[in-house]
């Protein structure tokens, strides 16, 4: 019966509209029509205007209604079909969950700009950190739901942290609310998860005039608090071979100075190079490394030094900074990544730059999975890093497959600074899992002593409400700094 309804509905409307063409032009001579006509005859031009104007009116309101009626008949044909297979049903109502895979054609994405699924189940948070994805090997997104608390269906939108860098259609335009769509349980085995396939086709922070789309212009000026900031183009890497990026050097203050044209400086390599001098709109923070570095130097409490930080390769990260493979990234490509550090961008940077030789004068360092690969080419390389900085490096004792890698490597670096936060996990972190981030790494500190590191040799810095963010990495660059590169005497 709703079905006649329906499509009697647009007949109707459909009707209407033909009429009002009929009564606004005469389609046989290419005309207005006489009652249109008469109707400028009796009130001129004005007259004229007011009748298009109402015609244009109803051709509106016609054509709303006619959408409508449209999306009322697509709804009754859902319904029916939906009736004729009563397997099909809404993922919400799945005791086992879900999972929703996505496809950020884009290819903007990355582990410091993570995507977020806001939605009506979480007061529409686009930062919820309970609600972000998690990026796989195969370049695509994904976030495992357990049956939602609330009654309901889940409307949504993807976001990378802020409304600022939500989805939107490739002509930049706002997309509509997401649902999902119906499942067929009949293709599930018991209590299997249904896998939905999405894809998002570019970010709002991505359009000309954005500001955080000036900030990928990779030629735009950084301001930095104090010295110098170059760029050296790089191409290489372990995920990417042929991905050109640039790497950003940090001069201290003093650098370009006639005194100091013959003097030498020790140098630090940070991953993650985007994070380090400046604040992007699609970031939570930066290490602020410029600002702290100068500030040290200025009160005599390190010795000047140069900083190289470099970018990574955005949505190959993970596969880039993991030196073996582990569930998610099995395609690790880390062991590439260090050669190329070794032997193609140090090279350049000690051409170009008055750095100090020798391992004693040479660290590294990152957070993460930078903290990660770093512990990698330090354990590969002693003879080039004698320095390591770790923070928030995800290790579990024993167990773990990286703390068994680096557990059975022969060489580790001569001195080591080690910090992690006591709430790791975040806001919807658990206790364990907080624990098991510190625990990690109070082991990994206690192996290295086990390889004839000295307790001087080693800082370990836990604090205890920090998280696992870039503010966090920030307020400890400092205490790094001086423990890793303290005044000459």
């Amino acid at each position: 019966m709703g079905k006649w309804f329906v499509l009697l509905w647009v007949v109707g409307v459909v009707g209407t509209l033909s009429y009002m063409q009929l009564v606004m032009f005469d389609r046989s001579r290419g005309r207005p029509s006489p009652a249109l006509m008469a109707a400028a005859e009796q009130g001129g031009l004005e007259g004229l205007k007011k009748a298009a104007d109402d015609a244009k009116k109803a051709a509106q309101d016609a054509a709303e209604q006619a959408k409508k009626g449209a999306e009322a008949a697509k709804q009754a044909a859902m319904d029916v079909a939906d009736a004729v297979n009563p397997s099909m049903v809404q993922p919400e109502e799945l005791e086992q969950g879900f999972i929703v895979v996505v496809t950020d054609k884009s290819k903007v994405a990355s582990s410091s700009s993570p995507i977020h699924m806001a939605s009506s189940h979480n007061g529409w948070n686009p930062a919820d950190t309970r609600m972000q994805l998690t990026a796989q090997s195969d370049m695509k997104w994904r976030i495992v739901w357990d049956k939602p608390k609330l009654d309901s269906r889940i409307a949504f939108k993807f976001a990378r942290g802020s409304w600022e860098a939500v989805e939107t259609t490739p002509d930049f335009k706002d997309v509509d609310n997401r649902m999902l769509p119906k499942i067929d349980v009949s293709k599930l085995k018991p209590g299997e998860k249904p896998v939905i396939e999405l894809s998002i086709e570019t970010w709002k922070d991505q359009m000309p005039g954005n500001p955080a789309f000036a900030a990928s212009n990779r030629y735009r000026k950084i301001e930095v608090g104090a010295g110098r900031l170059e760029r050296v183009e790089a191409v290489g890497g372990g995920a990417w071979p042929d991905r050109s990026r640039d790497v950003l050097v940090w001069l201290p203050p003093g650098y370009d100075e006639a005194a100091n044209k013959s003097r030498a400086y020790p140098v630090l390599y940070l991953q993650d190079g985007q994070t380090l001098f400046e604040k992007l709109p699609t970031v939570p923070g930066d290490w602020q490394a410029d600002e702290t570095a100068s500030r040290l130097i200025g009160e005599g409490k390190i010795e000047p030094l140069i900083i190289v930080g470099v970018p990574n390769s955005g949505d190959l990260r993970g596969q880039e900074y993991l030196p073996i493979p582990i569930p998610g990234f099995e395609n690790a490509s880390g062991g590439q990544y260090v050669d190329f550090l070794v032997n193609e961008l140090r090279p350049r940077i000690e051409r170009a730059y008055r750095v100090k030789a020798g391992p004693e004068n040479t660290a590294i360092g990152g957070s993460s999975l930078g903290a990660v690969i770093s512990m990698e080419a330090a354990c590969r390389y002693p003879q080039v890093f004698g320095k390591v900085l770790l923070e928030s490096m995800p290790t579990r004792p024993g167990q773990g497959v990286l703390f068994r890698h680096f557990g059975a490597m022969k060489s580790w670096p001569k001195q080591m600074y080690v910090g992690v936060g006591g709430k790791e996990g975040g806001p919807s972190g658990t206790d364990a899992t907080n624990e098991q981030f510190v625990e990690g790494l109070r082991a990994l500190t206690e192996t290295a002593r086990g390889k004839g590191l000295k307790d001087s040799d080693v800082k370990f810095v836990v604090d205890e409400q920090a998280t696992h963010t870039e503010s966090a990495w920030a307020e400890r660059f400092g205490p790094a700094l001086e423990f890793l590169f303290p005044p000459v005497k």
